[in-house]
C-alpha cells in the first residue's frame, strides 16, 4: 500500500512538472523603462499561461510581479515598479503553467537599472546665432519620474561637430545644460551636430541622429548693407538739397527781377536831383 502511494506521487510530480520551462528569460531596459522578455519551451501548449517574480539582493523572497501573473507567450512584462531602486540588483524568473501541469522556473541574469539600462540620446534642436551655433536639449518624453531619473543621471554632453562644407570635424564636451552654445564658427556656415549624453555609473549611452543648422550670416555682408543703405540716404538728401537750392535761386532770382526796375529808377532820378530829396515815382 504504501509503495503504490508513493507510486502515484511520483507519477503525479512527473505529470505535473513535465511541461516545458521557459527560454531566453531577458530584461532589457532603456531610459529607465525596464521590461521582461522570454521565449516559451519546445512543444508548449497553445493554452499555456505564464508568471514571473522578481527577487531584490536585499530581500530574500521572490515577489510576484503586479500584472505579469498570467502572460501569454508572446506577452513582456513591465518591471519599472518592481526595480524602484536604480543602485540595487535585481533578478527575475519565469515558469509556464496549465490548469493541470507547471514547469520549472527559468530565471534571468543580474540586472542593476543604474548600470544597465540604456541612454537614448534627448530631444535636440539647432539654430544659428552669429559665429554660434545654439543647441536646445530636452530630455525624452516619458514619465515625470523617469525624466527626473534621467536628470539625475546625466553629466554632461559631446558634440560631434561637423562643417558640411569640407567635412572639417571636432568633439566638444560640456556639462549637461538644457541650452548650450558652441562658440568661435564660421558665420554663414552650415554645420552638423550628434548629441551623446554621458552619465554617472553607466557606459551604454545612444548618439543621437544628426541635426543640422546654418550660422548667421557673414558680418561683412551686414556692414556692406549698411553702407550701401547710408549711401542710398546722403544720395537722396543730397538730391534734396540741391533741388531747395535750385527753386529757391529761382525763387530769388525772380523777386530780383520784379524790384530791380523800381530800383535803378530810384538812382536815376536821385542823380537827376542832384542826390538831395526823395525822388517822386
Amino acid at each position: 500500500m504504501g509503495l503504490q502511494l508513493l507510486l502515484l506521487l511520483h507519477l503525479h510530480l512527473v505529470v505535473c512538472m513535465s511541461l516545458p520551462a521557459p527560454s531566453n528569460v531577458t530584461i532589457s531596459s532603456f531610459n529607465m523603462e525596464h521590461a521582461l522578455g522570454f521565449l516559451p519551451g519546445p512543444e508548449t501548449p497553445s493554452n499555456t499561461r505564464f508568471t514571473v517574480e522578481v527577487l531584490s539582493f536585499r530581500k530574500s523572497s521572490w515577489i510576484s510581479v503586479a500584472g505579469c501573473s498570467e502572460l501569454t507567450a508572446r506577452q513582456t512584462c513591465n518591471l519599472n515598479r518592481a526595480f524602484k531602486d536604480p543602485f540595487i540588483r535585481y533578478r527575475a524568473r519565469v515558469r509556464a503553467f496549465t490548469p493541470t501541469q507547471t514547469s520549472n522556473w527559468t530565471v534571468s541574469g543580474q540586472f542593476q537599472p543604474l548600470t544597465d539600462t540604456v541612454l537614448g540620446p534627448p530631444d535636440v534642436s539647432v539654430s544659428g546665432c552669429g559665429n554660434c551655433l545654439l543647441l536646445q536639449l530636452r530630455v525624452p518624453t516619458t514619465s515625470r519620474l523617469r525624466q527626473q531619473q534621467l536628470k539625475d543621471l546625466y553629466s554632461g554632453v559631446d558634440f560631434h561637430v561637423q562643417r558640411t562644407r569640407d567635412g572639417a570635424q571636432f568633439r566638444l564636451h560640456l556639462p549637461y545644460k538644457e541650452e548650450s552654445v558652441i562658440p568661435y564658427l564660421q558665420p554663414g556656415v552650415e554645420y552638423c551636430v550628434a548629441v551623446t549624453v554621458n552619465a554617472f555609473f553607466n557606459a551604454n549611452p545612444v548618439s543621437s541622429k544628426t541635426y543640422c543648422a546654418f550660422t548667421s550670416p557673414p558680418q561683412h555682408r551686414s556692414s556692406l548693407t549698411m553702407v550701401y543703405g547710408l549711401l542710398g540716404a546722403f544720395c537722396a538728401l543730397g538730391f534734396l538739397v540741391t533741388g531747395l537750392a535750385v527753386n529757391g535761386g529761382k525763387l530769388s532770382f525772380k523777386l530780383l527781377r520784379r524790384r530791380l526796375p523800381r530800383t535803378l529808377s530810384y538812382f536815376l532820378l536821385q542823380g537827376q536831383n542832384g542826390g538831395s530829396g526823395p525822388p517822386e515815382l
